[in-house]
Protein backbone atom coordinates (compact mmCIF):
# COMPACT_ATOMS: atom_id res chain seq x y z
CA UNK A 1 0.00 0.00 0.00
CA UNK A 2 2.88 2.57 0.85
CA UNK A 3 4.41 1.68 -2.33
CA UNK A 4 1.34 2.29 -3.98
CA UNK A 5 0.95 5.75 -2.47
CA UNK A 6 4.66 6.50 -3.26
CA UNK A 7 4.16 5.82 -6.91
CA UNK A 8 0.99 7.51 -6.64
CA UNK A 9 2.96 10.81 -5.21
CA UNK A 10 5.41 10.52 -8.06
CA UNK A 11 2.66 10.36 -10.83
CA UNK A 12 0.80 13.19 -9.25
CA UNK A 13 4.19 15.16 -9.56
CA UNK A 14 5.02 13.94 -12.74
CA UNK A 15 1.68 15.20 -14.36
CA UNK A 16 1.76 19.00 -12.33
CA UNK A 17 5.09 19.25 -13.61
CA UNK A 18 4.38 18.59 -17.44
CA UNK A 19 0.99 20.72 -16.87
CA UNK A 20 3.61 23.46 -15.60
CA UNK A 21 5.68 22.63 -18.19
CA UNK A 22 3.06 22.45 -21.32
CA UNK A 23 1.70 26.09 -19.18
CA UNK A 24 4.82 28.14 -19.61
CA UNK A 25 6.28 26.33 -23.18
CA UNK A 26 5.09 29.08 -25.08
CA UNK A 27 7.14 31.86 -23.06
CA UNK A 28 10.08 29.03 -22.88
CA UNK A 29 10.10 28.97 -26.63
CA UNK A 30 10.08 32.43 -27.04
CA UNK A 31 12.95 33.03 -24.89
CA UNK A 32 15.20 30.56 -26.76
CA UNK A 33 14.16 31.46 -30.32
CA UNK A 34 15.22 34.97 -28.96
CA UNK A 35 18.64 33.32 -27.70
CA UNK A 36 19.16 31.90 -30.55
CA UNK A 37 18.86 34.89 -32.82
CA UNK A 38 21.04 37.18 -31.01
CA UNK A 39 23.62 33.84 -30.59
CA UNK A 40 22.75 33.83 -34.78
CA UNK A 41 23.33 37.73 -34.88
CA UNK A 42 26.77 37.22 -33.05
CA UNK A 43 27.96 34.46 -35.82
CA UNK A 44 27.00 36.84 -38.49
CA UNK A 45 28.80 39.73 -36.84
CA UNK A 46 32.04 37.56 -36.15
CA UNK A 47 31.71 35.73 -39.68
CA UNK A 48 32.14 39.56 -41.12
CA UNK A 49 34.89 40.61 -39.08
CA UNK A 50 36.75 37.34 -40.12
CA UNK A 51 35.86 38.26 -43.77
CA UNK A 52 37.19 42.11 -43.26
CA UNK A 53 40.54 40.77 -42.14
CA UNK A 54 40.89 38.79 -44.66
CA UNK A 55 40.17 41.33 -47.29
CA UNK A 56 42.88 43.19 -45.29
CA UNK A 57 45.50 40.46 -45.38
CA UNK A 58 44.60 39.92 -48.89
CA UNK A 59 45.39 43.54 -49.59
CA UNK A 60 48.58 43.27 -47.56
CA UNK A 61 49.72 40.09 -49.71
CA UNK A 62 49.31 42.41 -52.82
CA UNK A 63 51.27 45.41 -51.53
CA UNK A 64 54.10 42.31 -50.54
CA UNK A 65 54.29 41.02 -53.71
CA UNK A 66 54.37 44.31 -55.25
CA UNK A 67 57.55 45.49 -52.75
CA UNK A 68 59.28 42.34 -54.19
CA UNK A 69 58.49 42.54 -57.72
CA UNK A 70 59.87 46.53 -57.19
CA UNK A 71 63.39 45.39 -55.30
CA UNK A 72 64.17 42.53 -57.79
CA UNK A 73 63.83 45.07 -60.69
CA UNK A 74 66.18 47.38 -59.11
CA UNK A 75 68.23 44.61 -57.83
CA UNK A 76 68.47 43.38 -61.27
CA UNK A 77 69.58 46.94 -62.26
CA UNK A 78 72.30 47.33 -59.06
CA UNK A 79 73.84 43.96 -60.19
CA UNK A 80 73.82 45.25 -63.88
CA UNK A 81 75.59 48.53 -62.46
CA UNK A 82 78.12 46.84 -60.85
CA UNK A 83 76.77 47.73 -57.59
CA UNK A 84 76.73 44.00 -55.86
CA UNK A 85 76.63 45.98 -52.32
CA UNK A 86 72.93 47.53 -52.77
CA UNK A 87 71.85 44.21 -54.61
CA UNK A 88 72.58 42.64 -51.47
CA UNK A 89 71.24 45.00 -49.20
CA UNK A 90 68.01 44.77 -51.84
CA UNK A 91 68.21 40.72 -51.51
CA UNK A 92 68.00 40.77 -47.87
CA UNK A 93 65.17 43.19 -48.05
CA UNK A 94 63.76 40.62 -50.49
CA UNK A 95 64.28 37.55 -48.27
CA UNK A 96 62.56 38.89 -45.28
CA UNK A 97 59.46 40.41 -47.74
CA UNK A 98 59.49 36.68 -49.17
CA UNK A 99 59.15 35.03 -45.67
CA UNK A 100 56.11 37.87 -45.23
CA UNK A 101 54.62 36.90 -48.15
CA UNK A 102 54.88 32.93 -47.52
CA UNK A 103 53.34 33.73 -43.65
CA UNK A 104 50.32 35.80 -45.54
CA UNK A 105 49.47 32.95 -47.84
CA UNK A 106 49.27 30.52 -45.42
CA UNK A 107 47.44 32.21 -42.94
CA UNK A 108 44.99 33.08 -45.70
CA UNK A 109 44.32 29.70 -46.86
CA UNK A 110 43.55 28.61 -43.68
CA UNK A 111 41.47 31.83 -42.68
CA UNK A 112 39.56 30.44 -46.21
CA UNK A 113 39.06 26.72 -45.01
CA UNK A 114 37.33 28.24 -41.99
CA UNK A 115 35.37 31.28 -43.53
CA UNK A 116 34.11 28.92 -45.53
CA UNK A 117 32.94 26.42 -42.72
CA UNK A 118 31.42 29.49 -40.95
CA UNK A 119 29.65 30.62 -44.02
CA UNK A 120 27.97 26.64 -44.02
CA UNK A 121 27.25 26.71 -40.37
CA UNK A 122 25.52 30.13 -40.19
CA UNK A 123 23.91 29.24 -43.39
CA UNK A 124 22.50 26.08 -41.43
CA UNK A 125 21.70 28.27 -38.44
CA UNK A 126 19.59 31.18 -40.25
CA UNK A 127 17.56 27.87 -42.18
CA UNK A 128 16.64 26.18 -38.52
CA UNK A 129 16.36 29.80 -36.89
CA UNK A 130 13.71 30.53 -39.62
CA UNK A 131 12.05 26.99 -39.16
CA UNK A 132 12.19 27.67 -35.46
CA UNK A 133 10.20 31.17 -35.88
CA UNK A 134 7.69 29.56 -38.38
CA UNK A 135 7.25 26.78 -35.75
CA UNK A 136 6.96 29.44 -32.78
CA UNK A 137 4.31 31.78 -34.86
CA UNK A 138 2.23 28.17 -35.20
CA UNK A 139 2.54 26.85 -32.14
CA UNK A 140 0.94 30.46 -30.85
CA UNK A 141 -1.59 30.32 -32.93
CA UNK A 142 -2.65 26.83 -32.09
CA UNK A 143 -2.59 28.11 -28.62
CA UNK A 144 -4.84 30.98 -29.54
CA UNK A 145 -7.17 28.94 -31.20
CA UNK A 146 -7.19 26.14 -28.43
CA UNK A 147 -8.05 29.23 -25.70
CA UNK A 148 -11.16 30.05 -27.11
CA UNK A 149 -12.75 26.45 -26.37
CA UNK A 150 -14.60 26.05 -24.31
CA UNK A 151 -14.38 30.14 -22.51
CA UNK A 152 -13.15 31.08 -26.08
CA UNK A 153 -16.55 29.25 -27.80
CA UNK A 154 -19.18 30.77 -24.93
CA UNK A 155 -17.27 34.32 -25.97
CA UNK A 156 -18.30 34.21 -29.24
CA UNK A 157 -21.88 33.30 -28.74
CA UNK A 158 -22.35 36.04 -26.59
CA UNK A 159 -20.61 38.58 -29.27
CA UNK A 160 -23.08 36.76 -31.32
CA UNK A 161 -25.92 37.54 -29.40
CA UNK A 162 -25.43 40.92 -28.90
CA UNK A 163 -25.06 41.32 -32.33
CA UNK A 164 -28.28 40.15 -32.68
CA UNK A 165 -29.83 42.45 -30.72
CA UNK A 166 -28.16 45.10 -31.95
CA UNK A 167 -29.30 44.35 -35.53
CA UNK A 168 -32.71 44.02 -34.40
CA UNK A 169 -32.63 47.32 -32.43
CA UNK A 170 -31.49 48.94 -35.77
CA UNK A 171 -34.45 47.52 -37.58
CA UNK A 172 -37.13 48.65 -34.89
CA UNK A 173 -35.53 52.11 -35.28
CA UNK A 174 -35.51 52.23 -38.97
CA UNK A 175 -39.42 50.97 -39.08
CA UNK A 176 -39.99 53.40 -36.82
CA UNK A 177 -38.07 56.36 -38.89
CA UNK A 178 -39.89 55.25 -41.95
CA UNK A 179 -43.63 55.00 -40.76
CA UNK A 180 -42.27 58.59 -39.09
CA UNK A 181 -41.12 60.14 -42.71
CA UNK A 182 -44.28 58.46 -44.07
CA UNK A 183 -46.87 60.06 -42.00
CA UNK A 184 -45.00 63.17 -42.66
CA UNK A 185 -45.18 63.23 -45.92
CA UNK A 186 -48.57 62.91 -46.72
CA UNK A 187 -50.36 60.31 -44.42
CA UNK A 188 -51.81 63.00 -41.93
CA UNK A 189 -54.89 64.34 -42.77
CA UNK A 190 -53.67 67.93 -43.02
CA UNK A 191 -50.96 66.91 -45.96
CA UNK A 192 -54.24 65.38 -47.64
CA UNK A 193 -56.32 68.67 -47.09
CA UNK A 194 -53.34 70.35 -48.33
CA UNK A 195 -53.01 68.32 -51.84
CA UNK A 196 -56.42 68.19 -52.31
CA UNK A 197 -56.13 72.51 -51.71
CA UNK A 198 -53.27 72.78 -54.34
CA UNK A 199 -55.17 70.43 -57.30
CA UNK A 200 -58.44 73.34 -56.81
CA UNK A 201 -60.71 70.92 -54.77
CA UNK A 202 -62.30 72.95 -51.51
CA UNK A 203 -62.17 76.30 -50.16
CA UNK A 204 -58.30 77.39 -49.89
CA UNK A 205 -56.86 77.49 -46.69
CA UNK A 206 -53.94 79.45 -47.69
CA UNK A 207 -53.80 83.08 -48.18
CA UNK A 208 -51.74 83.60 -51.26
CA UNK A 209 -49.69 86.70 -52.95
CA UNK A 210 -53.08 86.39 -55.41
CA UNK A 211 -55.04 87.24 -52.63
CA UNK A 212 -53.21 90.00 -51.08
CA UNK A 213 -52.96 91.87 -53.96
CA UNK A 214 -56.85 91.78 -54.39
CA UNK A 215 -57.26 93.14 -50.93
CA UNK A 216 -54.48 96.30 -51.38
CA UNK A 217 -56.76 97.07 -54.85
CA UNK A 218 -60.00 96.59 -52.89
CA UNK A 219 -58.78 99.44 -50.42
CA UNK A 220 -57.34 101.36 -52.42
CA UNK A 221 -60.92 101.69 -54.24
CA UNK A 222 -62.40 102.03 -51.51
CA UNK A 223 -60.46 105.08 -50.33
CA UNK A 224 -61.76 108.71 -51.04
CA UNK A 225 -60.28 110.10 -53.48
CA UNK A 226 -58.81 113.23 -52.66
CA UNK A 227 -58.82 116.77 -54.37
CA UNK A 228 -55.86 118.53 -55.93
Amino acid sequence: MFRMLMTYARGVAAAAEEQVTDRHALVVLDQQVREAAAATDRGRRALALAIAHDDSEARRLEATLARIADLEERATAALKGGRDDLASEAASSIAMLEADRDAITEARRDSAQKISHLKSTMAAAGRRLTELERGRRLARASDAVRALKPRGDATLEDAEATLRRLRERQDEDEAVAAAVAEFDSGAGGDNVASRLEAAGFGRPTRVTSTDVLDRLRQRLAAAPQSSD
